[in-house]
């Protein structure tokens, strides 16, 4: 491979050695194998392609201080996709064939996987795709799930750096009894033309608000929030939100450090009340939120960024991640490499 200069990473894709595939025929998964090909063969009516039946999934392996390599909570991962591929009325990998694509891939690609220090993870991409050719609207009988990696650094180009953004009232991400808590492309799709809107004015990301109302708070474009305030890490619960695997982990960190966790509806009028408040996902980590506008009223809500809890949340998470203190919780695998 060519030399990477891994600090200077962005969030993007780097070409590496090759992918893990594998199929599912005639009621069960064959073989996982490994190719170079980065170009997936389809029939022009498969269903991913005209009905959305695709689901994916994002985490991160990371080297740690100790020189070991640790996929984060791939468990959960796995969990995630069975669930989102259940809705779409997909059939998803099982949890152990999963984590050995998953495993494989990682393998086979080991000399992209960032050194310590540099702040750049590898990223792991597992993609389920429904293949079946069909012209009506129904589930595929034939899936391939493909998993391809690369290395990365921050999502947002300062890192762990206060981010400005917007409020996006003029489209919605999800609707209240749709696809929001499944991780698959629509839902992104859905916030691409607010996304650029809103890069275009400056901001690094869109907050949404619920659907249905525009009444409490929902997710950023691309992560979860949080908010701090009273002693308290506050995260919407709302089936519109994706369930992040990041946010699961920060609300446990947070009982860690005392706080009283509050997994519930936000008013809108209640994000003026926050001391802190953040993005939250596997691609962010944390982002602590500096600024929040909303062009409605014409008004700007300001926060401690990064304030103290969110700092202390980012380290410890990160901590764990890289191997620096002891994994209390049980979320790390080791995979040697």
């Amino acid at each position: 491979m060519s030399e990477i200069n891994w600090g200077q990473l962005g969030f993007g894709y780097v070409k590496t050695n090759c992918n893990a595939r594998c199929e599912f025929h005639d009621g069960k998964w064959g073989e996982v194998t490994l190719t170079t090909d980065e170009t997936i063969p389809m029939h022009i009516a498969a269903t991913c392609l005209h009905y959305g039946q695709e689901a994916f999934e994002g985490l991160k392996v990371f080297r740690g201080v100790d020189g070991k390599a640790r996929f984060f909570r791939i468990e959960e991962n796995a969990r995630r996709m069975i669930n989102s591929a259940a809705y779409l009325k997909m059939e998803a990998p099982s949890e152990e064939l999963f984590i050995k694509a998953c495993e494989e891939a990682v393998k086979a690609n080991a000399e992209f996987l960032p050194p310590y220090g540099t702040g750049a993870s590898l990223y792991v991409r597992p993609l389920l795709l429904g293949i079946t050719a069909e012209v009506g609207v129904k589930a595929s009988k034939d899936y391939l799930f493909v998993v391809f990696v690369t290395p990365v650094g921050p999502y947002f180009k300062n890192g762990f750096a206060p981010i400005d953004v917007v409020i996006e009232r003029d489209h919605d991400r999800a609707a209240p009894r749709g696809t929001g808590h499944t991780k698959v492309g629509g839902n992104y799709a859905a916030s691409i033309n607010a996304g650029a809107a809103a890069h275009e004015k400056g901001y690094a990301n869109e907050l949404y608000l619920d659907a249905a109302e525009q009444k409490y708070v929902d997710e950023f474009g691309a992560a979860n929030f949080f908010g701090i305030k009273d002693g308290k890490y506050v995260t919407p619960n709302s089936r519109t939100v994706l369930p992040s695997i990041t946010n699961k982990s920060l609300r446990t960190l947070a009982q860690d450090l005392g706080l009283v966790v509050e997994d519930r509806p936000i008013p809108y009028e209640e994000i003026k009340t926050f001391e802190e408040t953040g993005a939250c996902g596997t691609a962010a980590v944390i982002s602590p939120v500096g600024n929040i506008y909303d062009p409605k009223y014409d008004v700007t809500f300001h926060y401690d960024a990064p304030g103290k809890v969110s700092t202390q949340l980012f380290t410890m998470l990160q901590d764990i991640q890289y191997g620096r203190i002891e994994d209390k919780h049980g979320w790390t695998r080791e995979i040697d490499i």
